[in-house]
């Protein structure tokens, strides 16, 4: 597979290097993260971000490495350091000739005069180990290389004033242990082959150029622990190990060996089901990575297999909606059931009063049930496994939980959520909370409540009761009082028909009324396996969403022409917020709204052509993944979370599912040409 790949024309120009991150993560909530460029821009950027509550609980151990090569009598910076006061020194970017991704590993080339430098970084599956890798490629004499380890310990949301904070920095065999203060848990950083010199000077104001952009605390503190030095020499690599492991292994190579296996299984995998197998195009194929990258695990004291979907990097945790709307995509289209399986069944454990958790505080606290649709979602995702796999001996086990959730959605449970007797549709909300996926807050202040009726939440409704009737009877069950529910939803969605707009209400019996504002949910009603909308219907919302609402990179969540609507996503928290859901692009609904084109139109390459603007753009923001949202304005820039789990499984799962169905199609008999007809067609 070939991997995403820049030259100077992306790492020479300083404004580009450092908009593009790259992204490691190890499996259990950690992960390592920065810019092409070098610069440090973001408060969680660096090399070892371990959960150590796993998968959170996520800290800032080592930010950086300042790294510096001597040849032929020349030192040359490798590294570049912004500071609170917009000065950029030294410019070690300027050094870089070439980017690229190895699967989904970075690496750059340095070159200084003749000599080029090999860099890479990866982390170990399933442990909180860094390894930071130096090659000399070429060169008519050794590189002497000098590393200034860079570290922290704080919460990765946070910054640091380092000031009087003492660390005990200490050698050991191979390197240096750092211990941050009574009580913290020791790290190592380790080289085999190079001398280690402990220190201890804080360098001060680091400037994070995204936090000001996100109107936030822009400097940071970190701590010069130790200097790393080593002579580089054709064909013997230098490797640092960053780690809170016991023992981690010193061997770089081997370790290099384990990461390569681990991400060939993930495609070994993809290849068995996947519609085109190797032939599938090269972007589709960083997706199956990508997709690798949410999973994590989430080990419980009497399950320690447990697991979870990480819903974006670098800053959310794990999320119920999100992990159940991504379970199909990072799972179930590449050949995972297994893991899928055992994320159904952890999630089962937390259903309670029918919900599942929202989220699963970055502290470890009790989760929060704060949403109407992660529960339906999850029905799905049951569905959606069983389809893949037939596994009837989970839906057996599963189903007495399927129940609880649809029974408590019907009587009533949190947050006003309930079904209505009278036209068998959900409603939900209560004043001064949010509970469908638009769930923007700012103090009091709930920017898009939809208290009411809501339309995806009421298509979901549909479905799950549809999914229940169909597994009933693989669970011994009669399926007849949930087709009866099913029919009683199907006719009340009828009232969601807003004839005068020729598409759905956003929001039916709202406090103040029926709400037909313009907003992307309503795409669900015809891209969701079920649909209570007739053919007609299907097509007009399709319609709808595609002419106002479409862009390269998803769904507006808001029409232009709409007073509230904002195009750009920008500025502090409370005008981000403002804006989360009041025109900003979400990327996870381009695969919806391209499965939905299938479904209205038949025509597998033009649904499949929508998707293909991802493409572009996973060379722009988390090179190789896909962000969370864009501007609502052209050129639709990237914004927000700058990998999220449910952009990459909704786009993966649309183009799996549109291409099988495209090799599904029966093939038009072929008509032979003869003559000069058939001359002229192989002459045009």
């Amino acid at each position: 597979m070939n991997g995403l790949d820049f030259g100077r024309e992306i790492c020479g120009n300083l404004a580009t290097a450092e908009s593009r991150e790259w992204l490691c993560t190890n499996g259990i909530g950690g992960f390592a993260s920065g810019t092409i460029g070098g610069l440090l821009t973001r408060r969680y950027h660096g090399l070892l971000v371990a959960a150590l509550k796993p998968p959170v609980g996520r800290t800032l151990l080592v930010a950086k490495l300042d790294e510096t090569a001597e040849y032929d009598g020349r030192a040359y910076p490798l590294f570049s350091n912004r500071w609170a006061d917009g000065s950029v020194e030294p410019r070690g970017w300027r050094h870089i000739e070439r980017f690229h991704l190895d699967g989904t590993s970075p690496v750059w080339h340095f070159a200084c005069a003749d000599a080029l430098i090999d860099k890479r970084v990866w982390m170990e599956p399933a442990a909180s180990t860094t390894y930071v890798r130096y090659e000399l490629l070429r060169g008519s004499g050794p590189v002497r290389l000098t590393l200034k380890a860079l570290v922290n310990y704080r919460d990765f949301h946070a910054t640091t004033r380092g000031e009087s904070w003492a660390m005990r920095v200490e050698p050991v065999a191979g390197g240096l242990r750092v211990t941050a203060f009574d009580g913290a848990r020791p790290f190592v950083i380790l080289a085999d082959g190079a001398r280690a010199e402990p220190a201890h000077e804080w360098y001060r104001r680091f400037g994070l150029a995204a936090e000001v952009l996100r109107g936030l605390d822009a400097a940071d503190d970190h701590l010069h622990a130790g200097t790393f030095e080593a002579t580089l020499e054709p064909g013997a690599p230098l490797t640092l190990v960053l780690s809170t492991e016991t023992e981690p292994s010193l061997d770089g190579e081997r370790a290099w060996e384990r990461r390569q296996r681990h991400e060939s299984d993930l495609l070994g995998r993809w290849r068995k089901v996947g519609p085109m197998g190797d032939k599938a195009p090269d972007w589709i194929k960083h997706l199956v990575l990508a997709a690798d990258q949410f999973v994590v695990g989430r080990p419980l004291p009497d399950d320690p297999s447990s697991m979870s979907v990480i819903a974006g990097y670098p800053w959310f945790g794990d999320w119920g909606r999100d992990t159940m709307i991504s379970l199909p995509g990072l799972t179930l289209a590449t050949g995972r059931a297994d893991v899928a399986r055992r994320i159904l069944l952890t999630f089962a454990r937390f259903v309670d009063r029918g919900m599942i958790p929202n989220v699963f505080p970055d502290s470890g606290q009790e989760p929060e049930y704060n949403t109407v649709d992660a529960a339906l979602w999850y029905v799905e995702a049951v569905r959606a496994h069983h389809a893949a796999t037939g596994d009837e001996t989970l839906v057996k086990q599963i189903f007495p939980v399927l129940e609880e959730i649809i029974g408590c959605y019907r009587d009533g449970t949190r947050y006003g959520i309930g079904m209505d007797p009278v036209d068998g549709l959900l409603r939900s909300g209560e004043p001064g909370v949010q509970v469908t996926w638009m769930d923007a807050k700012v103090g009091d202040w709930v920017v898009t409540p939809r208290t009411g009726k809501a339309v995806e939440i009421n298509a979901l409704w549909y479905n799950a009761l549809g999914a229940m009737a169909a597994l009933a009877p693989l669970a011994s069950q009669p399926p007849a009082r949930w087709e009866r529910m099913a029919e009683q939803a199907a006719r009340g969605f009828e009232r969601f028909w807003n004839a005068g707009a020729g598409c759905c209400h956003d929001v039916i019996d709202a406090p103040d009324g029926d709400d037909g504002t313009l907003r992307p949910n309503q795409v669900f009603a015809v891209s969701l396996p079920r649909s209570p909308l007739s053919k007609e219907r299907q097509a007009q919302v399709l319609d709808a969403c595609a002419r106002h609402l479409f862009t390269s990179f998803g769904l507006r969540s808001l029409a232009p022409g709409d007073p509230r609507y904002q195009g750009h996503y920008g500025g502090g928290p409370v005008e981000r917020d403002g804006a989360y859901h009041q025109g900003t692009v979400w990327g996870w609904l381009l695969g919806p709204f391209a499965l939905a084109h299938l479904r209205v139109h038949g025509d597998p390459e033009a649904a499949r052509r929508f998707l293909e603007p991802m493409a572009h753009h996973l060379a722009d923001a988390c090179v190789g993944s896909i962000a969370e949202i864009f501007d609502g304005d052209p050129p639709f820039a990237p914004r927000g979370c700058p990998a999220q789990a449910w952009s990459v499984a909704e786009t993966l799962r649309a183009w799996c599912e549109i291409t099988a169905a495209a090799a599904a199609r029966p093939r038009a008999p072929s008509r032979r040409r003869s003559g000069a007809g058939a001359r002229r067609g192989r002459l045009s």
